[in-house]
């Protein structure tokens, strides 16, 4: 058995070391992919990204570019919910774009999707409320006729 008292001073300059490079890299990756302006609610932070292109483009062109930024239909509307979905979503977009793992087309995954549909039913609700009434009693399913909306590039 290897004593700790002897290896004690190394193992703690090593520790501060790798903790060092991790902060350092982390720093430099956050400055570099301009991480504050993920912080803030501007649309071209979205941009940041080149595949996110068509994306703003569309919007600045849509009925919603008035009332409605990325973060009104593509994050809860509650603080923790909205920067850990955040933190999470730039997580994976760091991690695609470092990896070169992704699609030039955008397209929405299964977590992202409900948040949106739950923005959807949070700013329509009067007209939602009427139609889950009378034509959709069971679920109103927004995106199955509306899954462009605020991105449509059919103009």
């Amino acid at each position: 058995m290897i004593p700790f008292k002897k290896y004690q001073k190394w193992l703690i300059l090593l520790s501060v070391m790798i903790c060092g490079v991790l902060l350092g890299l982390g720093g430099f990756t956050f400055f570099y992919a301009q991480g504050a302006s993920y912080l803030v609610d501007d649309p071209e932070a979205c941009m940041n990204c080149h595949v996110m292109r068509d994306q703003y483009d569309g919007w600045n062109r849509s009925s919603h570019h008035e009332v409605a930024t990325c973060n009104s239909c593509h994050t809860p509307h509650d603080l923790f919910g909205k920067y850990a979905t955040k933190a999470l979503n730039g997580w994976n977009h760091s991690a695609a774009f470092t990896t070169g793992n992704y699609d030039e087309t955008i397209n929405i995954h299964n977590f992202n999707a409900k948040i949106a549909h739950d923005n959807c039913l949070r700013c329509h609700r009067d007209v939602v409320s009427r139609m889950k009434t009378y034509a959709y009693p069971e679920k109103v399913d927004c995106m199955h006729c509306h899954g462009n909306v605020g991105h449509s590039n059919r103009f």
